[in-house]
């Protein structure tokens, strides 16, 4: 009688711990995605994202020792618990998307510190909650049975999270929209936590109440998620939660522009970019049968209709941007016109044909999935797809009178890469600045080969000449500093100066944050002992290979918005296997675990070494599933170690939430370090030699230990 009492017990808080796992990591990725979309697809904003989830994990944990230590642990309060795990998610969305317009200027650029504090403090509440439910759940369940293993709870926990990547990965993000994706995720906890109401006593009124009122949060989402997205000035045209991002068309008058992930990128009323973008290259080429667009502007299909090509191939990577920009008259379609719906970089390393001219039509390279256009390998491809009097053309940020030396770098890295490829390379200075590259000599006197081409422009006919001065061309390629660094995808210096200007921007600097980081860390390594310093270096590789995949995913394919949950959910599955495996050994061969701990930080250092040689064959020629199955192994070896570390501990209340803290304060650790003060300044190679460095101490550490 008392086994099948402590059975009945038992399963209904096992039931909420699986959900709220689901419920946690689809938030976690439902709230990425939200602020990509709002901070302009930036990568760094992931990490923030993950280091912000993994400290306010962490403090709950620490939060959920101190709260049992007054009391004994309570079943109905941790039905409280979950409910308000499954009201906060459609909250915190809602408030992501207004406060971001509330705190800065729409469209506009945000500063480091200005988007951490945004993220920390939106995540918050959801993020410490969710640390406090799991070590709480251990206590309940050990309030029904003093010896239930905390491993156990790690394993089932992990399975919730498992099942919720891959429900988001595979068919939320698919199918429907954020708030619709926040109601499906948080149904399962409410049922979890209507049967532990009724197993705790609770009547079915009382419990009937309590779901429905978390249900009215997610159910009300659903209704504002539209108006959550209205634009400020004019009306919403048009929205579409894409597999790649977020599409709107803001309609304002007679004005359409589409905004894609927060930044606005086509407009109806461009004409002097259109002319700039088509007519600079165009100008240079003497037949211009051919013609590869990599992504587009507002009006551009015009100009190019003036030369009469006999074949335009325009390549836009999501379906929905470039139907959206037909359907709004944003792009005409013109005889010849070929859309091609890929990722351009990968459109040019499989193609075979041969252009007249490619003209590049992409934003500032502020993120790693836009600058793997302005590499040493993409300046490479687009080489050999050129015919030999061909031209690439494409933009960056211009300058008035001055150029700031962080411009001044940038061009001149983007110069010296380009010119490793090209005999010509010619800048022309304005609104952007222009690059003009071809293995033929380049005329600056555009207004000039117009005319013997008898082209009409309006802007450029009226206003190069004023604008565009001999002496303005000449001194903006007498800036380029000759000795600036080559841009390559495994050591992208472009990114590290777009990091810095990133910084000299708002007048900061990123050292101070680092320091701050690295002091914090360097005392609580001194407070722990060998076994949570093993898992703490252990949170760190684990964290830091995923951020690694993740940023080496964009520098290599280019659209980590679709396949971050595929990535993520892919580091969770692995944890499971190996904490069962971990446990099983620990358990039949107590004497073992200290060597297990230390061949397992053996054997992620061999994957880590692994993953360095994958950079240096060219991730780019690596299937995405290498890096899948790469991910899968680390995390599994990353989970053999925790209940190892727990038997080595002893399985008592406060070594479980010590483990868990080291485990989330390491990961929390290793995510910002990897991506804010290693990649940015030396690349992802030696982010990876960083990480196995920290695992070589951590064996060593267990290695010396006494058994």
């Amino acid at each position: 009688m008392f086994n099948i009492l402590k059975r009945k017990n038992e399963s209904p808080v096992l039931l909420v711990v699986i959900a709220t796992g689901i419920s946690s990591v689809a938030t976690q990725l439902l709230t990425i995605r939200e602020l990509l979309a709002q901070f302009q697809g930036n990568e760094f904003v992931i990490a923030l994202i993950l280091f912000s989830w993994l400290v306010q994990g962490g403090i709950g944990t620490f939060f959920s020792q101190l709260y049992i230590k007054r009391g004994s642990p309570s079943a109905k309060f941790l039905c409280f618990l979950s409910l308000l795990v499954a009201s906060l998610p459609a909250l915190q969305i809602l408030l992501i998307r207004e406060l971001r317009d509330v705190l800065f200027i729409h469209g506009s650029s945000v500063g480091f510190y200005h988007t951490f504090a945004f993220v920390f403090f939106t995540t918050a509440p959801y993020a410490l909650l969710i640390g406090f439910v799991l070590p709480y759940s251990l206590f309940v369940l050990r309030a029904f049975r003093p010896d239930y293993p905390g491993t156990y709870v790690y394993m089932v926990d992990n399975l919730g999270d498992i099942a919720g990547g891959a429900f988001f990965s595979f068919f939320l993000v698919y199918f429907f929209s954020p708030f619709q994706s926040v109601f499906i995720s948080n149904i399962f906890i409410l049922g979890a936590t209507f049967l532990l109401l009724l197993n705790s006593g609770v009547g079915h009124i009382k419990a009937i109440a309590g779901v429905c009122v978390a249900l009215t949060f997610l159910v009300s989402g659903i209704f504002l998620e539209k108006e959550s997205l209205l634009p400020r000035k004019g009306s919403l045209a048009y929205y579409k939660e894409s597999k790649y991002g977020r599409i709107a068309v803001h309609k304002d008058k007679e004005q359409f522009t589409l905004v894609a992930d927060g930044v606005p990128v086509f407009s109806n009323q461009n004409t002097s970019n259109a002319e700039e973008d088509i007519h600079y290259p165009l100008s240079q080429v003497s037949a211009t049968k051919n013609i590869l667009i990599i992504s587009a502007e507002g009006g551009i299909m015009e100009e190019v209709e003036k030369y009469h090509p006999k074949s335009i191939d325009y390549i836009e990577l999501d379906p929905e941007v470039s139907g959206a920009l037909f359907r709004f008259g944003l792009l005409k379609n013109i005889p010849g016109l070929n859309v091609i719906n890929q990722d351009g970089r990968s459109y040019l390393a499989h193609a075979d044909k041969i252009y007249d001219a490619i003209i590049i039509n992409l934003p500032e390279p502020e993120t790693y999935q836009i600058n793997r256009f302005y590499t040493d390998g993409f300046f490479y491809l687009a080489r050999k797809r050129l015919s030999p009097g061909g031209v690439l053309s494409f933009s960056m940020e211009g300058y008035d009178s001055y150029l700031a030396e962080p411009q001044r770098q940038k061009i001149s890295s983007v110069h010296k890469t380009i010119s490793r490829h090209f005999t010509n390379v010619l800048l022309l200075p304005g609104e952007k600045i222009y690059f003009l590259a071809s293995q033929n000599p380049v005329n600056a006197d555009i207004p000039g080969l117009l005319d013997k081409k008898k082209i009409k422009t309006d802007y450029i006919s009226n206003f190069f000449y004023g604008n565009l001065t001999e002496e303005r061309i000449r001194n903006l390629n007498e800036l380029i500093d000759r000795s600036a660094p080559v841009n390559t995808d495994n050591y992208p210096q472009l990114m590290h100066i777009m990091f810095s200007q990133w910084f000299a921007k708002f007048s900061t600097s990123p050292l101070v944050f680092i320091l701050l980081l690295s002091t914090v860390s360097i005392i609580y390594l001194f407070c722990i002992k060998k076994e949570e310093f093993v898992l703490f270096s252990t949170g760190c590789m684990e964290m830091g290979t995923e951020v690694l995949v993740i940023f080496a995913f964009q520098i290599f394919f280019g659209y980590i918005y679709i396949k971050i949950g595929l990535i993520i959910t892919v580091f969770l599955a692995g944890l499971f296997p190996g904490a069962w495996a971990g446990n099983k050994i620990a358990n039949q061969h107590n004497k073992f675990s200290r060597t297990s701990l230390v061949i397992s930080d053996g054997i992620l250092i061999l994957l880590t070494i692994l993953l360095i040689l994958i950079f240096f064959k060219g991730g780019d020629k690596i299937p995405l599933s290498v890096f899948l199955i790469y991910g899968f192994l680390v995390s599994m070896t990353c989970g053999f170690q925790f209940p190892t570390a727990l038997k080595l501990m002893g399985d008592s209340n406060p070594s479980v939430t010590r483990l868990f803290s080291a485990d989330l304060i390491g990961a929390a650790a290793g995510t910002l370090l990897i991506s804010v003060a290693i990649i940015p300044y030396f690349g992802i190679i030696w982010a990876a030699f960083a990480l196995i460095g920290l695992k070589l101490i951590s064996m060593i550490v267990m290695r010396l230990s006494k058994a």
